[in-house]
């Protein structure tokens, strides 16, 4: 049966700095690329026939380093449907003092509810607007001709996926956290229903 792999990136700049990223082009730190070679050393031994990425470096770096690790060469699809969600006028603030300008339960309600965006930016529902048709057409489908398949993205872009296949309802996704460079790896059917999953750690 084939495989689906989703990981988020390795840990970025700005999430160190724990600073609003969304779709600004940060680089991963020194830790972000260990992430990166130590998901690589987890999914070495996995047939990878394709993968996709985002618009954003901080992704397509952890990706490099992955298939570096793993000693292969892997066709790859770049899409800004994968990118992380749009924090609009969030974007670069650091996250305790956005708190202090707008107000913690004002800010914690644009971080954690499904459908409310900050100013200018998007909802984990709107990010699911955009990503899941282009998981269903182009992703689901490489699984329904039987390929293996990794996906390297973001934290939102990744959640949406996940919520879809593990069937999370909106109060159960907010719940959802997903770490960085951790691998999940889902065996599907072919027609992209779920038969088993692991994370690896």
């Amino acid at each position: 049966m084939p495989k689906l792999i989703l990981v988020r990136h390795g840990q970025s700049l700005w999430n160190l700095e724990d600073r609003f990223t969304g779709w600004v082009d940060v680089p991963l730190t020194d830790q972000g690329r260990a992430e990166a070679r130590r998901a690589g050393k987890l999914l070495s031994g996995y047939k990878l026939d394709v993968a996709y990425t985002s618009g954003l470096t901080r992704a397509q770096n952890t990706l490099a380093l992955i298939a570096e690790e793993m000693g292969v060469d892997i066709p790859t699809i770049r899409d800004a449907a994968l990118n992380e969600r749009h924090y609009g006028d969030l974007q670069g603030l650091n996250k305790a003092q956005t708190a202090a300008k707008f107000g913690a339960e004002q800010v914690h309600i644009w971080r954690r509810s499904y459908d409310v965006p900050p100013p200018n930016g998007e909802s984990l529902e709107l990010t699911a607007k955009r990503t899941l048709p282009f998981f269903e057409r182009c992703i689901l489908g490489d699984i329904a001709q039987g390929k293996n398949v990794l996906v390297v993205a973001h934290g939102n872009s990744n959640r949406s996926i996940v919520m879809q296949l593990d069937k999370l309802s909106q109060e159960e996704v907010l719940n959802l956290n997903l770490g960085t460079a951790v691998p999940l790896v889902y065996e599907l059917t072919e027609t992209g229903a779920v038969v088993t999953k692991q994370i690896l750690s």
